[in-house]
C-alpha cells in the first residue's frame, strides 16, 4: 500500500494508539514496520498470531513482558570488540532473563492444553542461556552496578576501601568533636576531587595544615584536607582506582563472554519485540473491543455493525458495511454532514488495519477482502501553490488512480465529480464508475448527483446506499442504508422551518416530473424498509420467545427422561432385592425341609405342625405384585405360576416334578410328587412342559407265585435328560419298580459332569426304601450306571 493512502486514512493515528501498549524498544520497530499485506498467507499468519494474543490475555492476562531496551546497538560494539559498561550489560542480561521466563511462561500453557496457532512456535525460536545469563546476574545488579560477587579480588579492594573510609571519617569526626569545631563552618564531612574535606573559616586555613581542595562561593569557607588524613586518603583514593580497575577487567572479560553468542541474543530480542508485539495487537483489540475478522479470498467485505477505531464507540453510529459479494459498486447519496465520509473512511482503515493482521471494531462473524491496493479520492486537495482548483485536484488524483487500478483493487470516491457544473460532473461520474467497472475493481462512492441514484438502479453489480435523516429532528441518523438511494429532503425541512405551503407547492411544480417521481419512489422506498424493520424486530422478538421455550422444553424433556430412568432403576434395584432375600428364604426353608426328610429316612415322621410351620414360611415369600406388575422378569414369571388341574409342576422347595391334583384354598394345590400327595402353594412352584411318556420295553418277568408282574424295564435310562425331569422320573420309576416287586434294578446316568450321577445317588440315599445301591460292574457301564436293591 502506497504511504498516501495510509495519510488519507490516518494510519498512523491507529499505529500511534497500537504503540501506547509496546513495553520494549524492538516491538515497537515491528509497530512502526507495520504495513498492510496483500498475500493470504502472510495476513492469515498474522491474524492467527493476533488470535492466539487474544486468547492469551483472556486466559492469563496477556504475555508477562517487561520492559526491554534495544541491544541491537551493544551487539554491534560486540562485534568489533569493544567492552560494555555495566547498564549495557545489565540491559543484556534483562533480555536472557526474559527469555528463560517466557519460556516457562508458553511451556505452563501447553502444560495446560492452552491451543495456540503460532506463539508456540516462536517461543521455540528463542535459544535459552541459562549459564550466560546466571554469570551476569550474578556480576551486574539490575542497575548496572557490579556486584561484590563478581570477582574474589573486587569483594576484597571493596573492603579495604570500607576499612579506609571508616579510618578517615574517625579521624575528621575526631576534629570535629574537638576544641578544633570554633574554627569550623560548619560540623560536617564532605568531600571534594573525591578526597574527605572538612569546611574551615577562611581566616584559619592553615591552622589544620594539609591541603586546602576548594572555597565557598563567598570565599569565606575552606574545604581542607587536614594533615592527619591526607595518608589515609591517599591509601583510600589507591584502593578505588584498584577497584575501578578491577571493574573494567570484570566488563571485558564479561563482553568477551557474550561474543560467541551475539547472533543468539539478537534472535531472542527479536522474538521478544515479536512477541510484545503481538501482545499489544490483543491489548489494543481490548481497548476498541475488537475482534479478529474472518479472511475472505473472493474479496467479499461484510464489516457488520462496524466502527470507527478513531472515533469515541460512545459516539460513533455501528453500520454494516458490504461490498464484494452481490455487487462491486456502492453508490452512496444523502445529505452533507450525513456520514457518507466517515463511512468510506471506515471501510478503507478497517480494511487496512485487517490486512495488516490487527483486530478491527466490528462484530462478531465478520470478513474482509485481500485487495492489492486501496486507493481514495477523500477531502479537499485544491493547492494554491500549484494553481489548482478543487476540482482539478480531484481529477488529477483520479487520472493516476485510474493509470494504476487493477482488478484487485479496491476504489474510494468521495463527491465523485463534485466541483463542477452538476450535469457534466454526473456525466463524469458516471463514466468514471464505468471505467473502474471495466477493469473489475471494487468501488464506493459517494455523490450528489441524482442520476446517479438512477445509475445504481440499472448498472448490474451495483446497488445504491444513502445515509438516513430524520426529518423529524431535522438530523442526520449517520446510518447506512444499503438498497435504498438518499433523496432531497429539501421540501420536508423547508415546510417543519416555516416555509409557505405555497411557495413549497410551487417549487415542486418547477422540478421536472421524473425527479419528483424519483423522490416520491424513495420516500416509499424509506417507508417500506422502516415497515419491514418493525416487523423483522417483532417477529425477532417472538423468534427468541419460541428459542426460550424450546431450550426449556428440552431442557424439561430431557429432565423427565432422566428421572424416570432413575426412578426405573430404583424399582429393579428394590425388585432384586426383594428377589435376593425370598431366594436367600427359601434356600433357608429347602434345607429345612431337606433335613425333615432326613429325619424321615431315619424312620422319624415329619411332624404335621412343622410342615404347616413351612407352609406359611412358604406363603411369607409371596409380595404385593402391584410393586412389582411392571417388572417385565416377574411379569414372565407371573404367566408360568398360572396352574390348573392337571398341569405338570415343578416344586422348587424339593426341585422334583409333580402333577396338579387339586386346589385346596386361595393360593394352594394338592400335588402328586411321586407316591407322595402334599399341599404346595402357588408361589412355591412353576408350571412346566408336559414330559413325553417314554417307550417302556415290555419284559416277562415270572413271579414267585406264578402270577404276571406289572411290566416295568429292569433299566432306567436318564441320559441327556435335564436334572430336574431326570430325579422325577427316578422317583416314578423307583415306585413302579417296588409294585411290580423287582428286588434290583439299573439306573444309566452317565458320567458327563457327575450332576446327575451325584443327584441320583443323593435321592437313593435319602429314600428309605432303598436297602442299598453301588455303581455298576465295569463290564456293565462302570460309575456311569447305579445298581439298586430294594
Amino acid at each position: 500500500m502506497k504511504k498516501k493512502i495510509e495519510d488519507i486514512l490516518e494510519f498512523d493515528k491507529v499505529k500511534q494508539l497500537l504503540s501506547q501498549h509496546i513495553v520494549t524498544k524492538s516491538g515497537l520497530d515491528h509497530v512502526s514496520e507495520l504495513k498492510a499485506s496483500h498475500s493470504y498467507d502472510e495476513i492469515e499468519e498474522a491474524l492467527m498470531e493476533t488470535e492466539d494474543g487474544m486468547t492469551v490475555l483472556r486466559l492469563r492476562g496477556g504475555i508477562p513482558m517487561p520492559i526491554l531496551e534495544n541491544i541491537k546497538p551493544h551487539m554491534k560494539r560486540i562485534e568489533i570488540g569493544a567492552m560494555l559498561n555495566g547498564v549495557e550489560l545489565a540491559q543484556v542480561g534483562r533480555v536472557l532473563r526474559t527469555v528463560l521466563e517466557i519460556q516457562s511462561f508458553f511451556d505452563d500453557l501447553n502444560d495446560a492444553d492452552v491451543e495456540l496457532h503460532r506463539l508456540y512456535d516462536w517461543s521455540e525460536k528463542m535459544i535459552a542461556l541459562p549459564d550466560l545469563s546466571k554469570v551476569i546476574r550474578l556480576s551486574i545488579d539490575e542497575d548496572g552496578h557490579v556486584t561484590d560477587e563478581a570477582s574474589t579480588e573486587l569483594k576484597q579492594i571493596r573492603q579495604s576501601i570500607r576499612r579506609s573510609e571508616q579510618a578517615v571519617r574517625e579521624q575528621l569526626d575526631g576534629i570535629l568533636r574537638g576544641k578544633n569545631s570554633n574554627y569550623l563552618s560548619d560540623t560536617i564531612v564532605t568531600m571534594r576531587n573525591d578526597r574527605y574535606v572538612i569546611p574551615v573559616k577562611s581566616e584559619y586555613r592553615s591552622h589544620f595544615g594539609g591541603v586546602v581542595h576548594d572555597q565557598s562561593a563567598s570565599g569565606q569557607t575552606v574545604f581542607v584536607e587536614p594533615r592527619q588524613v591526607v595518608e589515609l586518603n591517599n591509601r583510600l583514593r589507591q584502593h578505588q582506582i584498584a577497584e575501578r580497575k578491577e571493574i573494567e577487567r570484570i566488563l571485558a572479560e564479561l563482553s568477551n563472554e557474550l561474543a560467541p553468542y551475539r547472533h543468539d541474543i539478537l534472535q531472542n530480542a527479536y522474538v521478544l519485540g515479536k512477541l510484545d508485539f503481538i501482545n499489544s495487537k490483543a491489548l489494543f483489540g481490548k481497548q476498541l473491543k475488537a475482534v479478529v475478522p474472518r479472511l475472505s479470498e473472493d474479496k467479499e467485505v461484510h464489516l457488520k455493525q462496524a466502527r470507527h477505531p478513531l472515533i469515541d464507540e460512545n459516539v460513533v453510529v455501528p453500520n454494516d458495511i458490504v461490498i464484494g459479494k452481490e455487487y462491486q459498486a456502492v453508490v452512496i447519496t444523502g445529505p452533507n454532514t450525513g456520514g457518507k465520509t466517515i463511512t468510506l473512511k471506515t471501510l478503507g482503515l478497517l480494511q487496512l488495519m485487517g490486512q495488516s493482521g490487527l483486530p478491527i471494531p466490528v462484530g462478531e462473524e465478520s470478513s474482509i477482502g485481500i485487495f492489492s491496493n486501496i486507493y481514495a479520492d477523500i477531502g479537499d486537495e485544491q493547492s494554491i501553490e500549484q494553481n489548482l482548483s478543487t476540482f482539478s485536484s480531484h481529477m488529477t488524483n483520479i487520472v493516476s488512480i485510474l493509470d494504476n487500478l487493477d482488478s484487485d483493487s479496491l476504489v474510494l470516491f468521495d463527491e465523485l465529480g463534485a466541483g463542477t457544473d452538476p450535469q457534466e460532473g454526473a456525466a463524469l461520474a458516471i463514466s468514471i464508475l464505468d471505467k473502474v467497472g471495466e477493469i473489475g475493481a471494487y468501488v464506493m462512492a459517494t455523490t450528489h448527483y441524482p442520476e446517479l441514484k438512477v445509475y445504481g438502479y440499472n448498472r448490474p453489480n451495483t446497488i445504491n446506499a444513502s445515509m438516513e435523516f430524520d426529518v423529524d429532528t431535522l438530523s442526520p441518523t449517520y446510518r447506512l442504508l444499503i438498497g435504498i438511494p438518499g433523496r432531497s429532503n429539501a421540501f420536508e425541512i423547508s415546510k417543519r422551518l416555516g416555509l409557505s405551503p405555497e411557495i413549497i407547492e410551487q417549487s415542486k411544480q418547477i422540478i421536472d416530473g421524473e425527479s419528483q417521481d424519483l423522490n416520491d419512489m424513495i420516500s416509499d422506498l424509506e417507508n417500506q424498509r422502516k415497515m419491514t424493520e418493525t416487523e423483522y424486530l417483532e417477529m425477532r422478538h417472538y423468534a427468541d420467545e419460541a428459542e426460550t421455550l424450546y431450550h426449556d422444553l428440552k431442557e424439561a424433556y430431557e429432565l423427565f427422561f432422566t428421572e424416570r430412568e432413575k426412578e426405573m432403576n430404583k424399582a429393579k434395584q428394590k425388585a432384586n432385592d426383594v428377589i435376593s432375600k425370598a431366594q436367600e428364604e427359601s434356600e433357608k426353608m429347602i434345607k429345612d425341609i431337606r433335613q425333615m426328610q432326613l429325619r424321615t429316612g431315619n424312620n422319624q415322621a415329619v411332624k404335621e405342625h412343622e410342615l404347616i410351620e413351612v407352609k406359611s414360611n412358604l406363603e411369607s415369600l409371596k409380595h404385593d405384585e402391584t410393586h412389582l406388575k411392571k417388572n417385565k422378569v416377574l411379569k414372565k414369571a407371573k404367566e408360568k405360576k398360572s396352574f390348573k388341574a392337571g398341569d405338570d409342576v415343578l416344586v422348587e422347595a424339593f426341585g422334583q416334578r409333580g402333577t396338579l391334583i387339586e386346589k385346596v384354598g386361595t393360593n394352594e394345590w394338592q400335588v402328586q410328587l411321586g407316591i407322595l400327595k402334599m399341599n404346595v402353594s402357588e408361589d412355591g412352584m412353576t408350571r412346566i412342559a408336559p414330559e413325553k411318556e417314554p417307550k417302556m420295553r415290555v419284559t416277562a418277568v415270572k413271579s414267585d407265585g406264578g402270577g404276571s408282574r406289572q411290566s416295568v424295564s429292569t433299566q432306567l435310562d436318564l441320559r441327556g435328560k435335564r436334572y430336574e425331569d431326570a430325579i422325577a422320573e427316578v422317583d416314578q420309576y423307583i415306585d413302579a419298580a417296588l409294585l411290580a416287586g423287582y428286588p434290583q434294578v439299573t439306573i444309566v446316568h452317565g458320567r458327563g459332569t457327575g450332576a446327575l450321577k451325584q443327584g441320583v445317588q443323593e435321592y437313593l440315599k435319602n429314600n428309605r426304601r432303598v436297602k442299598k445301591y453301588n455303581f455298576a460292574p465295569s463290564n456293565q457301564g462302570g460309575d456311569g450306571a447305579t445298581i439298586v436293591s430294594f
